[in-house]
């Protein structure tokens, strides 16, 4: 059986390992070129242990580009010095370095472009708002030359490789696919045909001497068995180095924590049989028995992107038999698909803008203190108290204690992982415990910390979180938080035949998971108050696609624009935001999406200790800030 240590030759290039850094992008790119410090990811990555690093996020043709400039455009010759720093980094760290190409064809990504989409026929993609121009036989020459100049390009940067972007809907995608490949020339008509431009682009790049590999994906029209008589085409018209399978078309392929194990897995063994090349898998591999499961079924290579975004030692922790220290991607999709400014993680801390060692964060000092050491008394067991904790225990500090009043670590990110499809938050706090328990921290559960549990402590941390409040309302007693429903489940929902969940405006998690909670403890009927006029757009794009997908066949109606006005034995009393028309939902059980407000100490400080205030305590938001305030607490306590 292959090993994930066994080392594997691809083209001519010796890769020290089966695992792959998969395409993906910094963000930290602007007008089209890669900003000082971008390289250090991919450094970090390469440095992290695995055998192969692709770097994604670049484009090859000005109608593949942003307005907003955002992805590197490696057809300029202005984008080699940024180039060049990539594959120095992923060199200098172990790894061979590849360059991926993309051009988007008729997806713009939602995002403003220069010139019209094109594509090779005039047929609009699901996910946009306008048809694409379609592309004359010039109009193709000119893709293949734009791709040649771009991987030659990446050549003159030192990268060893090009991965030819043919996944996902973008345009090479769409040749292959006979759903947006309606044309009658060479181009198209047959099978032969629509493969006839990827392997144009793979001869053509290997004309450089570059290695080349493709990435395809499972999507609408190309299932496995058309995908692999697609590679039987191509092997009969080209050589590739490897070949890259994922799943999914844009806005469906990062499957968020509801996706609890890699899709391909189980349907290799048939494709692997009619692949020539070295097959590289990829898409939600995040442990160790899945990517050995991977091996099993016949890959060659395994690829990751996300669970390096949250530990770049990924690789190395899993070779060394150190699973237990990496720190998870939990699949949220938060940070990491937003961008804003760069690529970062919700869970990694260390992680943040080029140039900076870590993300920007600042605790809230409540009081200075006299400056001594001594002992650490952190009071709350959510993400920031927890990511506190273990900075310090980390760093070698002893002394420390770390007090929650539940009977359990987590707040109310332990909450949140109770909701259906959301138990991906349930990795990271399994490995805060395991962590912390390992280092020995000593933790007290199940009481409110108390003044004598400060007594003598130089450093006291606040991360008491925050509490989800019901609306002052006629007759809300009836009612439940999201909070306490996602405690309470299924009994709080038992025989209920009707339940409406008020959302607080935003369309955010909270009412998704009430939602979802009520249809997975069998409520025959689900409405959803959105007061803001929607549901769930304030989750992730991708998330809000595959949750559409899991909710066909559920009887959940969205009320837009109804607020509520009262609680009453029979439901709900509402008045339409605009009309102020009222109205009574009938419902068995109502929750709300609460405002969540900071817990207020009840507690006595000691004099002359320093005091700060991290996470909800603070004011309440995402799990990305109490993290990253809790690492910024533990080092301002280090120096």
């Amino acid at each position: 059986m292959t090993e994930l240590s066994d080392p594997i030759a691809v083209g001519g290039l010796s890769l020290r390992n089966r695992l792959v850094a998969t395409a993906h992008a910094s963000g930290a790119v602007r007008d089209g070129l890669v900003l000082s410090g971008e390289a250090d990811h991919w450094a970090r990555v390469a440095r992290g242990g695995v055998a192969m690093a692709i770097v994604g996020g670049t484009v090859v043709a000005a109608e593949s580009g942003y307005r907003a400039g955002n992805v590197l455009e490696a057809y300029r010759r202005e984008a080699i010095p940024g180039l060049r720093a990539r594959a120095e980094a992923i060199k200098a760290g172990g790894a061979v370095a590849v360059q991926q190409l993309v051009h988007l064809g008729r997806e713009t990504l939602g995002a403003p472009i220069w010139y019209a989409p094109v594509a090779p026929s005039a047929v609009r993609s699901p996910r946009e708002p306008v048809a694409p121009r379609e592309l004359t036989l010039e109009g193709i020459r000119g893709v293949v030359e734009s791709f040649r100049v771009s991987a030659a390009n990446a050549l003159e940067g030192g990268f060893d490789g090009v991965e030819i972007h043919a996944a996902h809907g973008y345009l090479v995608a769409q040749f292959l696919s006979p759903e947006a490949n309606r044309r009658s020339d060479g181009y198209g008509r047959d099978r032969a045909g629509r493969v006839r431009l990827l392997a144009e682009l793979v001869e053509t790049v290997r004309t450089l001497g570059l290695v080349v590999g493709v990435r395809l994906s499972v999507e609408p029209g190309l299932d496995l068995e058309e995908l692999a008589e697609i590679v039987s085409t191509l092997a009969g018209r080209t050589e590739l180095d490897w070949l890259n399978l994922t799943v999914g078309p844009r806005g469906e392929y990062v499957r968020d924590m509801a996706t609890e194990s890699p899709p391909l897995l189980g349907q290799l063994a048939p494709f692997r049989a009619a692949v020539p090349w070295p097959l590289l898998v990829s898409h939600a591999f995040r442990t160790r028995a899945e990517i050995d499961a991977g091996l099993a079924e016949g890959a060659d290579l395994v690829g990751v992107a996300r669970p390096l975004i949250a530990d770049p030692d990924f690789a190395g922790k899993l070779l060394e038999g150190r699973e237990r220290e990496v720190r998870p991607c939990v699949g949220c999709n938060e940070d990491c698909r937003l961008f804003d400014p760069v690529l970062l993680c919700s869970v990694n801390p260390d992680l943040g803008l080029p140039n900076e060692p870590r993300r920007r964060a600042r605790p809230l000092l409540l009081r200075p203190g006299a400056g001594a050491r001594g002992p650490v008394a952190i009071v709350g067991g959510g993400p920031a108290g927890l990511e506190c904790a273990l900075t310090l225990a980390r760093a070698g500090r002893s002394d420390v204690v770390l007090i929650e009043a539940q009977s359990e670590l987590g707040g109310s990110l332990a909450c949140a992982a109770r909701a259906p499809h959301r138990r991906g938050w349930s990795r990271l706090l399994d490995f805060y415990r395991a962590a912390l328990a390992e280092k020995g921290v000593a933790i007290s559960l199940g009481r409110p910390a108390r003044g004598d549990d400060l007594a003598g402590a130089a450093e006291v941390v606040l991360a008491i979180g925050g509490e989800e409040m019901l609306p002052e309302l006629p007759g809300v007693d009836r009612a439940w938080t999201v909070s306490r429903l996602l405690a309470n489940v299924p009994g709080a929902l038992a025989g209920a035949k009707r339940a409406v969940i008020v959302d607080d405006g935003f369309a955010w998690w909270p009412g998704v998971s009430a939602a979802e909670a009520a249809i997975a403890a069998g409520v025959a009927e689900v409405i959803v108050l959105a007061p803001g006029g929607s549901f769930a757009t304030g989750v992730p794009p991708e998330s809000r696609v595959q949750l559409l997908q899991r909710l066909r066949g559920a009887r959940l109606e969205v009320l837009p624009f109804l607020m509520p006005a009262a609680v009453t034995g029979a439901g709900l009393e509402t008045a339409h935001r605009l009309s102020g028309e009222r109205e009574l939902v009938s419902a068995d059980v109502i929750v709300f999406v609460g405002e969540r407000r900071p817990v207020e100490p009840a507690l006595d400080l000691p004099a002359g200790a320093r005091v700060q205030v991290i996470g909800d305590a603070v004011v309440p938001r995402r799990v990305a800030h109490a993290v990253a305030e809790g690492r910024a607490a533990a080092e301002a306590i280090l120096g």
